[in-house]
């Protein structure tokens, strides 16, 4: 199977370490590095994934994501977070350009919008025109423009601040996850596998790269929805962002 991933990226950065005092200058922690780790985020994510359950992958993403980080410092007995610095402002992501794209060479199409201003609404809508096969994870406030998508994920917050914009056509193609409740498609829920929850980031990465090769594969959503959980529930179980 063939699949292209559309989308913005990053490289995730995770610097583990602890802290034991304040600053004497200021009441913040004093942070002492023990070690950190660099994956590529985002989009790349989602093609990582792609590639890890052995799909053929190819990606249109922001040429200058190395240089663009999220850096996450993350206490490493605890696993709590201190702060996250993002290193560019959402302007530097750039534009997609679709022209050039042959759509026809896909078995499906995957977008990972974050919401960095990489793909427009209009730019989805394309895409979807485009393709008969379109799987959508997106940041945005969902509209008439996501019609015409195949299937969109969004999580349970996301599902809160858009459900007042959703159409009939829009709620029938709406997968909702719901972290440790499972996901939720056409009124029906999928439970997951209770497990200790080590660090949800990329998950959602994951679930939309299971989802898209089990459809493509059985052409069955159950099927793709559940094996979609599975992947999510294995990454969940470990640190940072991970590939299944």
């Amino acid at each position: 199977m063939k699949i292209l991933v559309i989308g913005e990226s990053c490289r995730d950065v995770f610097v583990y370490g602890f802290s034991n005092r304040l600053a004497p200058e200021a009441p913040v922690p004093v942070f002492n590095t023990i070690r950190s780790v660099a994956n590529e985020g985002m989009a790349r994510n989602v093609y990582k994934n792609l590639q890890a359950l052995k799909a053929q992958v190819n990606i249109h993403t922001n040429s200058n994501w190395v240089s663009i980080t999220k850096t996450r410092y993350v206490d490493q007995n605890t696993n709590h977070m201190f702060i996250r610095v993002d290193s560019v402002l959402e302007s530097k992501y750039g534009r997609s350009n679709l022209k050039n794209i042959k759509f026809e060479d896909y078995d499906a199409v995957v977008i990972s919008d974050y919401n960095k201003g990489f793909v427009s609404e209009k730019d989805i809508e394309t895409i979807s025109q485009r393709h008969s096969l379109t799987f959508l994870d997106t940041k945005k406030i969902l509209g008439p423009w996501c019609e015409n998508v195949s299937f969109i994920k969004i999580n349970n917050h996301e599902y809160e601040r858009t459900k007042h914009m959703l159409s009939d056509k829009t709620q029938e193609r709406l997968i909702v996850t719901m972290g440790s409740d499972g996901a939720k498609f056409n009124g029906i829920v999928y439970p997951v596998e209770n497990v200790e929850i080590k660090d949800s980031a990329g998950a959602g990465d994951t679930f939309i790269s299971a989802l898209a090769v089990e459809y493509i594969e059985s052409k069955n959503i159950t099927k793709a929805i559940e094996f979609a959980n599975k992947c999510a529930t294995t990454v969940v179980q470990k640190r940072g962002v991970n590939t299944v």
